[in-house]
């Protein structure tokens, strides 16, 4: 994803060209493609779909036309997953964060859970021990009202 997100669309005669890697040239490209088709020499595979039937009985400007117009068509669909991919990039980094963030406020709460859980130990150790006294102090109130009587 970082390489996607590093790469740069640039613009060589009105086509975009997606520019990863080094020493890649349009132009070069086109001219080798026009030169094989001056000389009537087709390109190396034929069955490719890449010129129709027909294109063999087209003329070298329009195959050359044709194939500028193909690859214009194929650089947008590849600047629009490009731009999908960082889309998605982004998208990711965002649900990473907010993951993270979601991990650390669990264990937070976690903590909190066990601190409380802590404390209400604490407390009904503290309530069974008033409860304790409280029963004394009622056998002791009991045993002086039988006194008093």
């Amino acid at each position: 994803s970082s390489k996607i997100r590093n790469m740069e669309v640039q613009s060589a005669d009105g086509v975009a060209v997606l520019e990863d890697c080094i020493g890649f040239s349009l132009t070069k490209t086109i001219s080798k493609v026009e030169e094989k088709l001056k000389k009537g020499v087709l390109p190396d595979c034929q069955d490719d779909d890449i010129i129709p039937r027909v294109g063999n009985e087209m003329g070298a400007e329009a195959q050359i036309r044709f194939l500028k117009a193909k690859l214009r068509v194929m650089q947008e669909d590849l600047a629009n997953i490009v731009f999908e991919c960082r889309k998605k990039d982004d998208e990711n980094q965002n649900l990473g964060t907010r993951l993270k963030d979601t991990e650390e406020e669990n264990s937070r709460l976690q903590r909190t859970i066990s601190l409380q859980q802590s404390q209400i130990e604490k407390y009904k150790m503290l309530s069974q021990e008033a409860n304790k006294k409280t029963e004394g102090l009622q056998q002791e109130v009991t045993a002086l009202e039988k006194v008093l009587q």
